[in-house]
């Protein structure tokens, strides 16, 4: 008798990360992004080498050090002594969303240093979560006297006051001023594992529809239906970018699929009129 093993293809270990949000493996997540530009990327050689920074943090620290000395060693080791930080002067790299890429350059975006950061973090004991602050993911940590919220960019605590400032444009741009105004607190709510995975993917979505990279798009799209199955807008999404590079059948698909759950959505006609004008093509 003779066995035929196959390896999971990089979405389909990507789906079995994400198919629950009990011990929902973040890093492991993060990481496997990476594989739809890095096919031959050993994703468990990436959480090796965090683990092995951790161990180097953990020498550092007596085993009873309070949280905030925890934390202050922490930022030190990660934005002074690796000088982890932004891409300033390539923010809209997609490498910078990629863990493995990061790890090498040192630099990234703010989610994907905060996903490195705060594994690090979890590490040492620390209550850290991750925040999908508007326009800027942001870390904020629970310490006995309160808490800290540390903009991963720059590795900068930032006051209440430097928060509100920030949030200034989006309010206004979205109406949020005035009696529609709403506290600061609310901003800073914890995000999911699945949430930062979405944002992470979501970041490289804009890029590559930015640069009309039909493919890569579709690579992320394919990750986006697989965490969110009934984002219907995904499903969109993908049948759009399918329909650009002349996949018209898995286009069809995407956007009927769309079409029978977004009922109540403002571009169901023009979706329509597309997916008649493809199936005119098919014929």
């Amino acid at each position: 008798m003779t066995f035929s093993f196959q390896a999971p293809t990089a979405l389909e270990y990507f789906e079995s990360l994400v198919k629950s949000d009990e011990q929902f493996p973040l890093l492991e997540a993060a990481a496997s992004i990476a594989q739809d530009e890095y096919p031959e990327l050993d994703v468990q050689q990436v959480l090796g080498d965090v683990d092995q920074l951790l161990a180097r943090l953990k020498r550092r620290l007596p085993a009873d050090a309070a949280p905030l000395h925890r934390l202050r060693t922490l930022n030190q080791f990660f934005f002074h002594d690796l000088s982890f930080g932004g891409n300033v002067n390539d923010y809209y790299d997609p490498d910078n969303s990629y863990l493995n890429a990061v790890l090498r350059t040192r630099r990234g975006i703010p989610i994907s240093l905060a996903v490195l950061w705060m594994e690090l973090a979890h590490g040492l004991g620390l209550q850290a979560r991750g925040v999908g602050f508007p326009g800027h993911f942001m870390l904020k940590v629970t310490l006995p006297k309160g808490q800290v919220v540390i903009d991963p960019f720059t590795g900068k605590s930032l006051s209440r006051e430097e928060l509100s400032e920030r949030l200034e444009p989006y309010k206004r741009s979205n109406g949020l001023v005035g009696d529609f105004d709403v506290p600061l607190g609310l901003y800073l709510q914890p995000a999911t594992p699945r949430e930062i995975i979405g944002r992470m993917l979501r970041n490289l979505k804009e890029i590559h529809h930015a640069q009309e990279d039909w493919q890569r798009a579709i690579a992320v799209q394919d990750r986006l239906v697989a965490l969110f199955p009934e984002a219907w807008g995904e499903y969109r999404d993908r049948g759009l970018a399918h329909a650009e590079q002349g996949n018209s059948a898995l286009a069809v698909r995407d956007l009927e699929t769309y079409l029978a759950h977004a009922d109540e959505a403002l571009d169901i006609d023009t979706i329509a009129e597309r997916v008649a004008a493809l199936r005119r093509a098919e014929s």
